[in-house]
C-alpha cells in the first residue's frame, strides 16, 4: 500500500491535533477549587460579615478599621478567604455602593441597615 505525501502528511496533522487538544483539556480546571473565594456565596459571606461589623460599630468606622475588624472576627474563615486583603474590601464597598446607590460612604451603609 503506497501513500502520497500529502495523506500522510493530513494524517499526521490530524494526529497531532487531537493530541494537542487532548493535552490542552487535560490542563483545564474541571472543578471548582476548595479555597475559591470569588464565587457569589464567598461575595455574599464577605458582605454579610462587613455589614454586620458596620451595625456593631454604629457606622463610625473607616476602611482601614473595618478591614482589620473583618480579618479578627470570629466568623471569618482564614483558610477560605486567605487571598482577602484592603482592596479587596474596597471591591467590596464599590460593589455595595453600585447595588445601593443611595450609599455613598460607610456612614450611609450604617443607616440603610439599621
Amino acid at each position: 500500500m503506497k501513500f502520497e505525501t500529502s495523506t500522510l502528511m493530513m494524517l499526521f496533522f490530524i494526529i497531532f491535533l487531537i493530541i494537542s487538544i487532548w493535552k490542552i483539556y487535560a490542563f483545564l480546571p474541571n472543578k471548582q477549587l476548595a479555597d475559591d473565594d470569588t464565587t457569589n456565596d464567598s461575595q455574599q459571606q464577605l458582605q454579610n460579615l462587613m455589614l454586620n461589623i458596620i451595625k456593631k460599630r454604629n457606622g463610625n468606622i473607616d476602611g482601614i478599621e473595618l478591614f482589620e475588624l473583618m480579618k479578627n472576627d470570629k466568623d471569618f474563615d482564614k483558610k477560605h478567604f486567605w487571598r482577602f486583603n484592603q482592596n479587596k474590601l474596597n471591591q467590596l464597598l464599590v460593589h455595595y455602593y453600585m447595588q445601593n446607590p443611595h450609599a455613598k460612604s460607610i456612614e450611609d451603609i450604617y443607616k440603610n441597615i439599621k
